[in-house]
């Protein structure tokens, strides 16, 4: 077995302070490393030992080598990626185990095989997992692709072999289109992974986005901890998440459930992964891909399993044992989670960034923020546009969505824009409320949807900022009030 005493965390923002707290329940001490950018971060205030990184801010996270030299030198045993820089890079894993620390996460070889969409469709497929009609290695010939997509059938989807996020993908629902989309699916896949390579498969119209997250051993010992629902995208990116899903058959759920496990025990794969995959109308289940880190939206599935996730990937990296068979996990209610990004939804979602005047955030039962966020923060250009998450959960379904309406409307942050005006909208549309969503549904729904804040909402606001004038009015001339 091995020691953890002191983690470095290898990542900013919400992640980072996600981390440190597991740590300090676990009694690890916490490390970070932080860019120029990041000075101001609350996370760089509450971890045990803080160290400064240069260069540019992005690329401060992704330059490993001075961060490992800064675990060595702060006598770290481990290493914890988070999500996104450096999370899903076999080199870097391979890196930490060279010199000696104990990387948070699978192995580098299970990285770089789910890293590769064609390797790792090949690999499911071998086991019995279902998977999407197309090419089985990347390619890069305009005239190939187009005689492939042919014998397929439109409309076909070509996607960016060695990257994911939505970047380096195309739709293509006519031959007339294909060698424009392939040119441009090319050209951004070399921009964003360094590779133009790509492959094409069969494009689903309007499917359901299901993953299940899996945890699993040295030991052989593999769970799950239930599905996400993750249909709700604008343009190929996470909006909300929710567990579980609350259209779903139940025999689709159990069927997701044996093979995802299935392949994972298959496949000797350790830590935590999620295992991806589309649903049509029927039910039919295709597998898209894996991810082999902590997902963005695993605090949905924390809250209904009651599992800390990230808890239990520090353990199992120690070579711990998992301290729960399968029917010991019992699920428990609806989650769901709001991405808050900075960005304005009146400006085609343009990104904002400033300095956060106001921040009030919601709280009560079942209300969970995670967040860097805070008044006086100003918040870097430089990053994803992602500054918190809303996390609500009831009971039942009905429940759940009437809480996140309730905690929506309490949400306050001045300063900059958001998206909240977008999810104030979506939990109030009958169809969301009915669990009726696909990933077709904000691109049918948005033309439809006021992304300003509805009157009510704004006579709430104006309420807050008044009273928040008020206060510093009293503060700067010391008011004293008399009964």
């Amino acid at each position: 077995m091995k020691t953890i005493k002191k983690v470095l965390i290898a990542n900013r923002g919400e992640i980072a302070l996600r981390i440190i707290r597991a740590c300090k329940e676990l009694e690890i001490k916490s490390v970070v490393v932080f860019s120029e950018a990041d000075v101001n971060g609350v996370w760089v205030r509450k971890a045990d030992e803080c160290y400064p990184i240069m260069g540019n801010p992005v690329e401060a996270y992704l330059n490993f080598e001075p961060i490992l030299s800064l675990a060595k030198k702060a006598e770290c045993d481990a290493i914890h990626p988070g999500y996104g820089f450096l999370s899903e890079s076999a080199e870097f894993a391979r890196a930490c185990t060279e010199a000696g620390l104990i990387f948070i996460g699978p192995s580098a070889d299970h990285i770089e095989l789910f890293g590769d969409k064609m390797a790792s469709k090949v690999a499911m497929k071998k086991i019995g997992v279902p998977v999407l009609e197309g090419t089985d290695t990347p390619i890069t010939d305009l005239a190939e692709g187009e005689k492939i997509a042919k014998e397929i059938g439109f409309p076909v989807i070509i996607k960016a072999a060695f990257g994911g996020g939505g970047r380096g993908m195309r739709i293509v629902k006519a031959a007339k289109e294909f060698g424009k989309m392939f040119e441009a699916a090319t050209n951004e896949s070399m921009k964003y992974f360094g590779k133009g390579d790509v492959f094409i498969e069969k494009y689903v119209e309007n499917p359901r986005h299901i993953e299940v997250q899996i945890i699993a051993d040295s030991f052989g010992n593999v769970v799950h901890l239930g599905e996400r629902d993750c249909s709700i995208q604008r343009r190929h990116q996470k909006v909300i998440e929710i567990a579980p899903s609350p259209r779903l058959s139940p025999e689709a759920r159990k069927e997701l459930f044996r093979i995802s496990t299935k392949a994972i025990t298959r496949l000797g794969y350790e830590s935590v992964g999620t295992v991806e995959y589309l649903l049509d109308e029927d039910d039919n289940i295709y597998f898209i891909e894996m991810n082999t880190r902590v997902q963005v939206e695993h605090p949905v599935t924390e809250v209904i399993s009651g599992v800390d996730i990230i808890q239990r990937m520090i353990e199992i990296a120690a070579g711990d044992k998992l301290k729960y068979l399968q029917e010991e996990i019992k699920f428990r209610g609806y989650a769901i989670e709001f991405r808050i990004n900075s960005e304005n939804p009146q400006n085609n979602f343009m990104p904002s960034s400033g300095t956060v005047t106001n921040y009030l955030t919601p709280g009560g039962p079942g209300v969970r923020i995670d967040s860097s966020l805070y008044e006086g923060y100003e918040t870097p250009t430089s990053y994803d546009s992602m500054i918190g998450k809303l996390i609500v959960s009831a009971l039942d379904w009905e429940g759940t969505v009437r809480k996140a309406t309730r905690a929506l409307d309490e949400y306050n942050i001045e300063g900059l824009h958001t998206n909240i005006p977008l999810h104030r909208q979506i939990v109030r549309d009958i169809d969301f409320k009915e669990g009726k969503f696909n990933t077709g549904y904000l691109d049918k729904k948005m033309d439809a949807f006021n992304l300003s804040a509805s009157s009510a909402i704004q006579e709430e606001e104006k309420k807050i900022s008044f009273i928040s004038a008020m206060i510093q009015k009293i503060k700067a001339n010391k008011l004293v009030t008399r009964s």
